[in-house]
C-alpha cells in the first residue's frame, strides 16, 4: 500500500508525463522547481543544468512540428524527507528508456529537480534471489 507522500509524488510525476504528452510547455514549466537547483539528461544529450537551459530544453522539444509520443510505466516513488525519486520507464515510440524523476518539496508542492532517461536493455532481467544477511 502507498503512502499518502507516495501518492502525491506519483501523481506529480504522472502531471510531468501528462504535460510531456500533450506537448504543453507552460505546463511542464510549472512543474519544474523555482527555489532549487535543477538539472535534466534527455537521452544522448550532455547534462543540462539551470532552469533557463532545462525549460528552454523542454520548449524545444515540446514545440517542434512532431513531438514525441510518450506515456510512462512502472513508477515507484522513494521518498526521503523532503526530496524523492520516481524510477520507472519511459516509452517513446518503440524505444524504452529508464528513467529517473527527482523531486523536492517547494512551498507545499512536488516539483521536479532533475529528470534523466536513458537507453536500457532490450532484454528484461531475470528477478534476482533475495540476498541473505551476512550475520
Amino acid at each position: 500500500m502507498k503512502s499518502p507522500v507516495e501518492t502525491v509524488v506519483l501523481a506529480a510525476n504522472q502531471a510531468f508525463y501528462d504535460a510531456f504528452a500533450s506537448a504543453d510547455s507552460e505546463a511542464m514549466a510549472r512543474l519544474w522547481a523555482r527555489e532549487h537547483v535543477v538539472a535534466c539528461i534527455h537521452p544522448g544529450w550532455i547534462a543540462l543544468h539551470g532552469r533557463d537551459a532545462v525549460i528552454g530544453s523542454w520548449r524545444a522539444i515540446l514545440g517542434s512540428p512532431e513531438p514525441p509520443t510518450v506515456h510512462a510505466s512502472d513508477a515507484a516513488a522513494v521518498i526521503i524527507g523532503e526530496a524523492a525519486f520516481v524510477t520507472c520507464i519511459e516509452h517513446i515510440g518503440a524505444a524504452e528508456l529508464a528513467t529517473t524523476n527527482v523531486f523536492a518539496l517547494e512551498q507545499g508542492e512536488w516539483r521536479m529537480v532533475h529528470h534523466h532517461a536513458g537507453q536500457m536493455s532490450t532484454e528484461r532481467p531475470r528477478p534476482r534471489t533475495p540476498v541473505r544477511p551476512l550475520n
